[in-house]
């Protein structure tokens, strides 16, 4: 490309979109890539700030910083996802559906690393809806050396960068423990809650259950769902540490294989994940009841969308895992859960 003054410029093709401001009013591109300055446009460029500009002058071996920002772009495109056009320079990612947002991170840092290459993300592990930005993505000159875009597409081979895991729809065994409740001494709150979250995750109850501190009944009604056909347990109550609170003892004396008991979110410590076979079994601690946001947040859109978890995921939450108890929660769009 060649920078000359803009009232030599007419009958030449710009190189990059011009973007125009008007604040509060709009922000774009007024000139796109390619456009053939006319007489009329030098007014509007000079208004603009734009004494230069630059035009193609394109030698062997480099590329447009939008041809670039496409092909880093689909380098990094994983399943249910699709790209926009190219714009100032700039290719968006864009969730097809609602689900789950997977990052590779180390991928994405070693992406970065490569000078005047720039991909941003949203946080691994957000919920998104169909249409949402998840990622972006641009090179920094206007024309870059095409070996730099090879390099990065190496990269990007090497693994999928962002992906979209679609949202299942589980039928759920719920079992509410605990003799108060089981004996109609206190309302069952815990229902109540569980339900409303599944419910907005596009899963459902199968049947909630009722059952006294007893570990063996605990056992028995686990395994009962799942031959009903539960396709996830959720256990409420009984998981501190007191005598009377027997739910862990009950979940592992199914032969479930215990993956966590306890973990550092706050709150939702007293968390407990196990697997019976493929099904996740997750024993929730009171928190759940009453904060708006806690562990089962985190954890329950990972469960649906089928990932099965293992304890260095669950340790991985440790950077993030403490609510600030905002008076007015705004989870999502808090650092709950965000590494």
């Amino acid at each position: 490309m060649k920078m000359i003054h803009v009232s030599e410029a007419v009958g030449s093709a710009l190189c990059h979109d011009l973007t125009k401001i008007v604040p509060g009013k709009f922000k774009g591109a007024a000139f796109k890539k390619g456009h053939i300055i006319r007489p009329e446009d030098v007014e509007v460029l000079l208004s603009m700030g734009k004494e230069h500009i630059y035009v193609w002058e394109i030698t062997k071996g480099t590329i447009h910083e939008n041809e670039a920002a496409l092909r880093l772009a689909s380098a990094a495109c994983g399943g249910n996802l699709t790209l926009t056009e190219p714009s100032e320079g700039k290719v968006n990612l864009i969730s097809k559906e609602r689900g789950l947002l997977k990052i590779n991170m180390d991928l994405l840092y070693s992406l970065n690393s490569i000078d005047q290459i720039i991909f941003a993300s949203r946080h691994n592990n957000t919920l998104v809806n169909e249409g949402d930005v998840v990622a972006g993505t641009r090179v920094v000159p206007l024309v870059i050396e095409e070996d730099k875009i090879i390099e990065a597409e190496a990269v990007l081979h090497q693994d999928i960068l962002v992906t979209i895991l679609p949202l299942q729809s589980f039928k759920v065994g719920l079992i509410t423990t605990g003799n108060e409740v089981f004996y109609k001494r206190i309302e069952d709150k815990f229902g109540p809650v569980v339900t409303k979250k599944l419910e907005a995750l596009g899963s459902s109850v199968l049947e909630q259950v009722f059952v006294p501190d007893d570990s063996e009944k605990i056992s028995d009604t686990i395994k009962s769902l799942i031959s009903k056909g539960a396709e996830a347990i959720v256990v409420t109550g009984g998981m501190s540490v007191d005598p009377d609170d027997v739910t862990p003892y009950g979940i592992r004396q199914t032969g479930a294989e215990i993956v966590t008991y306890g973990l550092p979110v706050l709150p939702g410590a007293m968390f407990l994940l196990a697997y019976y076979g493929d099904i996740p079994i997750m024993g929730l601690p009171g928190c759940v009841m009453y904060s708006k946001a806690s562990i089962l947040d985190l954890v329950l859109p990972r469960i649906l969308c089928g990932e099965r978890l293992v304890r260095q995921n669950l340790v991985e939450l440790s950077h993030g895992g403490l609510c600030l108890q905002c008076p007015e929660c705004k989870y999502p769009i808090c650092p709950f859960g965000k590494a």
